[in-house]
């Protein structure tokens, strides 16, 4: 494997970045230490909690981890932005609380969050929502950060690769929160506009040169060596690591996974204007159709109706990002899980061939 992944970890498995609370640091090191890739969400944060959380995972390992960011997003129609708040004005009397402010935050503090990072280099950055510029890439690569660009495509991956990345997260259509890649066109809502992993994987694979990690579903060791087997050198999972102990996640959050009352995902742009995967609830029901195109407007709009359903303990008005493997989640503590995935990988490795399934390191 390319020596760009080496020494991070042990195993092949990397806890996906959960804007939202999440990722926080006792999860990130949970997983460090038990011998995958732990990381944090800047998303969503200032750059000043940011640094601390930073801080945080510092004191509980000194092994690698990794800071995930968001790339600014281009200009949304007003207008439309408008006629959602109007729509979903009556989520705000349901609630009892008001709309958020639409524009507050457009850019996530994005070059504010960079020159922390640059200043103070952690070991690897990826970034979600588009591609960094050579520049930006180029400057972390002289502090010695390695790079990751999410992508969903082929061209996505190309792209990156050109611009000096690292490595790709290859994001499938099973996964669960937002879909990553560059772009946020009504046309990527169309059936079959997002592909699905295993596929995606080889088409990349076949298109660029540099390491693939790959994400979307995984939830068991197993698929992680159908995707080593695949092309990829390691695997990436959210909604697997999102149910334990040591994940920020609310517990209605959490709860919600394995309840049979939620028994379907799908991609919406109900909360925050981006496709996003999540458990269907009534919010998705009754205003998924009707959300224009305006990211991250929308997710600062409901901001605060997600956060008065979880205070009022209503999953039917929160966001329940999953991926489409969630009914097959364990409530296990974080290294208990890496653990167990290790051993379920080092089990199917043999019938996929796989001398040494550990993927990240040489």
């Amino acid at each position: 494997m390319s020596s760009a992944l080496t020494d991070l970890a042990r195993y092949p498995i990397v806890q996906a970045p959960m804007a939202g609370g999440a990722s926080c640091p006792q999860l990130a090191a949970a997983v460090i230490e038990a011998g995958g890739l732990g990381f944090l969400a800047a998303g969503y944060k200032t750059p000043e909690a940011m640094y601390e959380e930073i801080k945080q995972l510092r004191g509980l390992t000194g092994r690698p981890f990794g800071v995930n960011l968001f790339m600014p997003q281009a200009p949304s129609d007003p207008a439309a932005v408008a006629v959602y708040a109007d729509r979903i004005a009556g989520e705000a009397s349901r609630y009892q609380t008001a709309l958020g402010d639409p524009e507050s935050g457009s850019d996530d503090a994005y070059d504010a969050k960079l020159a922390i990072l640059l200043n103070d280099p952690v070991p690897v950055v990826s970034f979600t929502f588009g591609c960094p510029t050579r520049a930006v890439l180029d400057a972390f690569a002289r502090v010695g950060t390695r790079t990751i660009v999410t992508v969903t495509s082929p061209v996505e991956a190309e792209t990156a690769q050109w611009a000096g990345a690292d490595a790709v997260c290859v994001q499938g259509v099973e996964a669960g929160g937002h879909q990553g890649g560059f772009r946020n066109d009504p046309a990527d809502d169309a059936p079959g506009a997002v592909l699905g992993l295993l596929s995606l994987v080889a088409l990349v694979r076949e298109t660029v040169q540099i390491p693939i990690i790959a994400a979307g579903g995984l939830m068991r060791g197993s698929q992680i060596a159908a995707v080593l087997a695949a092309g990829a050198a390691a695997g990436q999972l959210g909604t697997a690591f999102l149910v334990c102990p040591e994940s920020g996640a609310n517990g209605l959050h959490k709860a919600a996974m394995t309840d049979p009352l939620f028994g379907r995902t799908e991609l919406t742009r109900a909360f925050s204007g981006r496709p996003a995967r999540g458990l269907v609830n009534r919010f998705i029901r009754d205003h998924g159709p009707y959300a224009p195109a305006a990211y991250p407007q929308l997710h600062h709009l409901t901001s605060g109706l997600r956060k008065a359903a979880a205070k009022e303990g209503d999953p039917q008005g929160m966001a329940l990002w999953a991926g489409q493997g969630h009914r097959l989640a364990r409530e296990l503590p974080a290294a208990r899980l890496v653990e167990t995935l290790a051993v379920e990988l080092n089990a199917a490795g043999s019938a996929y061939g796989l001398q040494d399934p550990r993927g990240v390191v040489s």
